[in-house]
């Protein structure tokens, strides 16, 4: 199991509204040098999301999911699958993500399980720390802007 834990300098509904909107998942979501020409989600029990990330070398890489359970504010939880060469879903890992709501912070856990090795498990690791530092700095720009 994989459980990161993140304090955001940002209230729970805009930390929220990252982690669901695709215009703003476009710009966290992805480690650094990579980006995101296409994503969507149906953000709801049983709703399918799908994500096109593209590397700095031009290779492109697809996952997806179907999300369990979402509480607004509160919690997703989701399926999420890397594509193989082929196109089909590979090892299916659950991402748990639980927000709580202090004031004008926001605390994120994020729990992913089910991985098929320690080099998968490690390598989540490295993308989501990464992706989460990114998520900060967004959460900053959006706050200073508004």
């Amino acid at each position: 199991m994989l459980t990161l834990e993140r304090v955001f300098d940002a209230p729970v509904d805009l930390v929220w509204r990252c982690w669901t909107e695709p215009e703003h998942l476009a710009k966290w979501s992805a480690p650094r040098g990579y980006t995101i020409p296409e994503g969507e989600g149906d953000v709801r029990p049983g709703g399918k999301w799908r994500c096109h990330m593209r590397d700095p070398d031009g290779g492109d890489h697809w996952l997806g999911g179907v999300y369990r359970e979402v509480v607004p504010h509160k919690l997703i939880v989701m399926t999420h699958a890397w594509d193989d060469e082929n196109g089909r879903p590979g090892a299916e890992t659950v991402v748990t993500v639980r927000f709580e709501d202090l004031g004008e912070r926001t605390k994120v856990t994020l729990e992913q399980t089910g991985f098929d090795s320690d080099e998968s498990r490690d390598g989540h690791r490295g993308g989501w720390s990464e992706c989460l530092d990114i998520l900060a700095e967004h959460l900053a720009t959006m706050r200073s802007a508004s």
